[in-house]
């Protein structure tokens, strides 16, 4: 399998930091925080990772990350001109994952301690054209997109609700995708949302409505580290970290 880090995006929540750099080059503990995705990856035995990154900020990752070998992993990258959603940002892979392919997706603030392995494995067994997406319970899933599951099959999710005021679960979906080739043809299928962004939960809805999006819980600790509450956080629970 292969990864993509999808790293682009404004940060606006985490301004002025952002005014500065890209929050994904943001720290936490003792690296920038994509390191923490690229490492989860390599763990999982992945090796061949997509970066895909805004025109801003592409100088500073090629001088940190290089050609990832300090890593122990290959990086390629890839430009998102403008901010368009994660779903416009995850067609960059198109080309970079070739046909047959599955791969797995971060969202560049998501950080975790879970082993994605066991994870890739029971996706691996899925049919070709499925998808699966990891979830984690959280206190106030209000912020997040939430899981409704099928009142016929537990392991598959029915629809997803972005930032119920009601969640009908407690679970939230993290920013981490299994998907192959097929993702790309689903994406082409969606129209932009009201904020005239590609979304991942109309992709995900896709196969959800088809019965073909399958779920894990993450067992550990995860986070979304896009506030300035979350970067702290993240920054105390992984300051003795080394990627």
């Amino acid at each position: 399998m292969k990864g993509v880090i999808l790293a682009g995006g404004k940060g606006t929540r985490l301004y002025p930091l952002t005014r500065l750099m890209n929050k994904h080059l943001l720290p936490v503990g003792k690296y920038p925080m994509v390191c923490y995705g690229i490492d989860r990856l390599r763990r999982g035995g992945i090796t061949d990772i997509l970066l895909v990154i805004s025109k801003q900020s592409a100088g500073q990752y090629t001088d940190f990350l290089g050609s990832g070998a300090e890593f122990g992993v290959s990086l390629t990258y890839k430009i998102q001109e403008e901010a368009g959603g994660i779903a416009e940002a995850l067609e960059l892979a198109e080309g970079f994952i070739l046909p047959g392919e599955r791969f797995v997706v971060l969202l560049g603030d998501n950080l975790f301690m879970d082993d994605l392995g066991a994870y890739m494995e029971k996706y691996q067994e899925q049919p070709q054209g499925t998808a699966k997406v990891l979830l984690k319970p959280v206190e106030d899933a209000r912020r997040y997109g939430v899981p409704v599951f099928d009142s016929e099959d537990a392991s598959l999710i029915a629809y997803i609700e972005e930032k119920p005021e009601q969640p009908k679960t407690k679970f939230c979906v993290t920013g981490i995708y299994m998907y192959d080739e097929a993702v790309f043809d689903i994406i082409r299928r969606i129209a932009p949302s009201r904020r005239g962004e590609l979304e991942i939960t109309d992709v995900n809805n896709i196969y959800a409505g088809e019965r073909k999006l399958t779920y894990d819980v993450l067992k550990e600790w995860w986070s979304d580290a896009g506030t300035f509450q979350s970067l702290q956080e993240a920054g105390e629970k992984l300051k003795n970290t080394l990627p």
